[in-house]
């Protein structure tokens, strides 16, 4: 099965043109193997391109080799004229194989440019799935470059061919990528579910991941403060992958496992990925280190063994990205320093609101900042209640402005329990309210894979994090172990079963976040309360104690 970029192109609702670029994308997507790249442009409309990718192509098919091909697809009805093939728009007529040849021709003198005269290779496809050509030898494309209904079911075996699976690999294949990519100003959307295997793909028309890289200053020191959903994420992919398209060395340091984890899924090859405890780890054990998790020390040791182990030229970097930096403490800073080779770039990514642990900033001297308060991802009627409960204890929670163009999301507040009950009937309560509300999200059209339950408390503490079912639905959580490749192990599942603390970073279309409770809207409780509601894109549901609940209803 092909990959498709952007890859959640069967979510959306399409008429005409896109919707038969969407059964070509079918049709790709199936017939093609594992190995091929579909880049396509059905999300969106270019005015001067109409869905084109690049030029007049409707698809760009990139096989294991890194090998290029333009497909142009007309539906519908064509002429033969003596001037060769055309399809008429209007009142106008536009002669197909001179389309086609002259977005070749830009791709070649593009790629040239680029990479280098023969570097790299492109050939081009005629698709006209509705249309039987007569005269091929008018046509002015060469009849082996052109699919037209007689051979509609042969699409992807004469893809094959002109893409050969078994053709040497391209010096400059990744870059290929990178720079279709950046053709289609596309960046690895962080909304999957951590745990899922496709890697959504968005479309920026402009905002942090686009206007930060542009700045430019020595020595490059940027702190980043940016709210939930402003692009943090998504920018230090970007950044990942400017650099490695550039041959620089980079890596990427959090403080979450989980993060991190789902992090080495999108990005580029060649990037390292860690969080800041697997990084310390790697560096003490090449230093000859074997650290002791079983002592109740450990990572106090390993820290401590990371800042003093003399750095090898093989650990140093020509970029750092640093994210979640709220979480760092700031000897952290100082040891990943080290780590920096001459002239390296140097970014800080955090969030104030995110800091769960109320630790003090790292003091970073010097350093250039950006504020970021524009979040894109919450509807703005969940942004308008953030900014309500939450700016009551967080002054910055009260600046933050929406950047959603959705509305109308209807946050739902339940509350379980009866004050003064007992603790295990508490429990059994919130269980059943969280069913209930499971029960409410499918009922609005969200499918099980949409929704996340989000449990208030951490993982050790809750009482969800146990349960294999939530009523009839099958609980997909985290095992707490990890496969031999380093990868989180989850228990299959329906309905992803999480913690705000293992969440951060990531989305889901309807978010339940559970267990709510605390006395008083306390700045730690606010912190939490913000995580787990700005992980929503569509739908918050609450589900809190009735002491609790009193606090976060939403303005009428």
């Amino acid at each position: 099965m092909a990959r498709i970029i952007p890859d959640d192109w069967k979510h959306l609702a399409a008429t005409g043109a896109a919707e038969r670029e969407r059964e070509t994308l079918a049709l790709l997507e199936h017939a093609l193997p594992d190995a091929y790249t579909v880049y396509h442009g059905v999300h969106w409309t270019r005015a001067e391109h109409g869905f084109s990718v690049f030029g007049e192509a409707d698809f760009v098919v990139v096989s294991p080799s890194g090998r290029v091909l333009l497909i142009e697809q007309k539906a519908g009805f064509l002429r033969e004229t003596p001037k060769g093939l055309v399809k008429v728009y209007l009142q106008t007529e536009r002669n197909v194989s001179i389309q086609l040849a002259r977005t070749q021709e830009n791709l070649h003198r593009r790629l040239t440019v680029a990479f280098g005269a023969g570097t790299y290779g492109v050939d081009a496809l005629l698709y006209c799935p509705d249309y039987t050509i007569r005269q091929t030898s008018i046509a002015g494309v060469a009849p082996e470059r052109i699919v037209d209904a007689t051979r509609k079911a042969q699409l992807a075996t004469v893809i094959a061919q002109l893409l050969p699976a078994d053709e040497p690999r391209f010096a400059n294949a990744a870059k290929i990528h990178h720079f279709l990519a950046d053709e289609l100003a596309l960046t690895p959307d962080t909304s999957a579910l951590v745990g899922q295997a496709g890697t959504l793909v968005t479309r920026l028309s402009g905002g942090l991941a686009a206007w930060a890289r542009q700045l430019d200053f020595a020595p490059f020191r940027l702190r980043v403060i940016g709210t939930a959903g402003s692009g943090k994420t998504q920018l230090a992919v970007q950044v990942m992958r400017d650099a490695v398209a550039a041959g620089r060395r980079v890596l990427y340091v959090c403080f979450n496992r989980p993060l991190a984890d789902y992090i080495a899924r999108v990005a580029p090859p060649g990037a390292k990925i860690a969080n800041y405890h697997q990084l310390c780890d790697w560096v003490a054990r090449d230093g000859g280190y074997a650290p002791d998790f079983q002592a109740s020390d450990a990572f106090a040791k390993l820290e401590a063994r990371f800042a003093d182990t003399p750095v090898p030229e093989r650990w140093r970097f020509d970029v750092l990205i640093v994210d979640e930096g709220q979480d760092f403490h700031p000897p952290w800073a100082a040891a990943l320093e080290r780590l920096l080779a001459a002239d390296a770039a140097w970014w800080w990514l955090e969030d104030p609101l995110q800091n769960l642990y109320m630790r003090e900033p790292v003091v970073l001297p010097g350093w250039v900042a950006l504020k970021a308060l524009t979040n894109y991802r919450s509807p703005r009627d969940l942004l308008d209640y953030v900014r309500d409960v939450v700016g009551r204890v967080e002054p910055l929670a009260a600046e933050l402005r929406s950047g959603s163009p959705f509305d109308g999301s209807d946050i739902a507040v339940s509350a379980y329990g009866e004050p003064g009950a007992p603790a295990a009937a508490c429990i059994d309560a919130c269980i059943d309210t969280t069913k209930r509300a499971i029960t409410q999200a499918l009922a609005l059209g969200f499918r099980k894979q949409d929704i996340a339950v989000l449990s208030y408390r951490g993982r050790e503490s809750s009482a969800l994090a146990s349960l294999d079912q939530l009523g009839p639905h099958r609980i997909k959580r985290f095992t707490g172990k990890y496969d031999l490749f380093g990868n989180p192990e989850y228990r299959e599942g329906d309905v992803l079963l999480d913690s705000i603390y293992r969440f951060k970073g990531q989305s889901a279309p309807c978010v339940i976040l559970t267990e709510i409770d605390f006395d008083t809207l306390d700045a730690r409780a606010a912190r939490k309360l913000f995580v787990g509601a700005t992980r929503a894109t569509m739908k918050l549901m609450l589900v809190a104690s009735q002491r609790a609940a009193t606090q976060l209803m939403p303005p009428q």
